[in-house]
């Protein structure tokens, strides 16, 4: 088969990437064989293909955000020829595998394709038969496959957030997290505000279902949340910690900051605000594969989708320099075929 390999790591100006001929992955026990449909490319990839995350083995086939078909190996509950998507930290019985082993020998789990196993820059992968689930018949396959990650990690915050409709929820950055999560928080039914840097996006944003625009440019974020009466949540999309320092003030009375979005700053508290506001701070990784059922149920039924641009799996090292360069409008998505 043709496979996207990860050879050598090192800055994405290398080009790491290489389009080559592999054995095709042979399924063992508790494992299925994926004619893979489509697969997104993720930031998350980053951490792989720059060998920041985990030790690289000789080759690997990065990967994660993976739609496939089911062509050997089978489970109760689905028969060859089935349309599925895979999860990459958890379960369909709920559980998450990296937590249930305290956080140990992570690298030699069988659990998170595209890291420790080869994923879906290729035209097969294997995946555990408990990691795949079948896909919604309203959701194709191209966008069905970054609701794998950045789906799943948007609409798994803000509906364990404990906001509830009506509050008002603020979606810092309008990108590749963040207009998901516009979406989600709209649909979900709260006073959804989008914070970006400038007015052009603020057609979109409104397009997405905001019902408030804040230019971060050229306002103080803070002060306008407040105006609106305080944010009960800010889902942090950024990879800025001082754009989410410069939020947490327009939190409300038992307002939260979840952070989804990576950085490598540290946020600022204001302590006395946090005390007398009872605020806290959060992060929020991504979800089971029970999780990534809901959000991908939840999307059919409510019409969220991701705004993809399409490359072929030939072109994968191109596709990784597109959404790399923080141009792609918003995911980057590989098409098997």
């Amino acid at each position: 088969m043709k496979a996207a390999v990860l050879t050598s790591t090192g800055r994405v100006t290398d080009r790491p990437l290489r389009i080559e001929e592999v054995p095709r992955p042979e399924p063992r026990a508790g494992q299925v064989l994926l004619r893979v449909r489509a697969c997104g490319v993720c930031r998350t990839d980053l951490h792989i293909v720059e060998g920041e995350l985990y030790p690289l083995r000789e080759s690997l086939v990065p990967g994660h955000q993976i739609v496939g078909e089911i062509v050997q190996g089978t489970t109760p509950e689905l028969a060859l020829g089935t349309r599925v998507g895979v999860s990459w930290i958890g379960g369909t019985d709920g559980t998450c595998w990296y937590c249930k082993n305290n956080h140990e020998n992570l690298c030699d789990s069988p659990t998170f394709t595209g890291y420790a196993v080869d994923g879906g820059y290729a035209e097969f992968a294997v995946a555990r038969s408990d990691f795949v689930f079948p896909l919604p018949p309203a959701l194709d396959d191209i966008h069905a496959a970054p609701l794998l990650c950045a789906g799943i990690t948007t609409f798994n915050a803000l509906r364990n957030s404990g906001a509830r409709p009506g509050d008002v929820v603020a979606i810092l950055g309008v990108g590749g997290l963040g207009h998901l999560g516009v979406q989600f928080a709209s649909k979900m039914g709260f006073q959804t505000v989008a914070i970006a840097r400038g007015k052009s996006k603020e057609p979109l944003a409104t397009k997405l279902g905001a019902r408030h625009y804040i230019d971060s440019s050229a306002q103080n974020v803070a002060e306008a949340l407040g105006a609106l009466g305080g944010a009960k949540v800010i889902l942090a999309t950024v990879t800025s910690g001082k754009a989410m320092s410069a939020a947490i003030g327009g939190l409300g009375t038992d307002g939260k900051l979840i952070m989804v979005g990576g950085s490598e700053e540290p946020v600022e508290v204001p302590i006395n605000q946090f005390i007398m506001g009872r605020h806290s701070v959060q992060g929020w990784p991504s979800g089971t594969s029970a999780d990534s059922q809901d959000t991908l149920a939840f999307s059919a039924l409510t019409g969220v989708r991701p705004m993809i641009e399409e490359f072929p799996l030939a072109r994968a090292a191109d596709a990784y320099d597109r959404m790399m360069s923080g141009a792609a409008r918003f995911r980057v998505v590989l098409k098997a075929g």
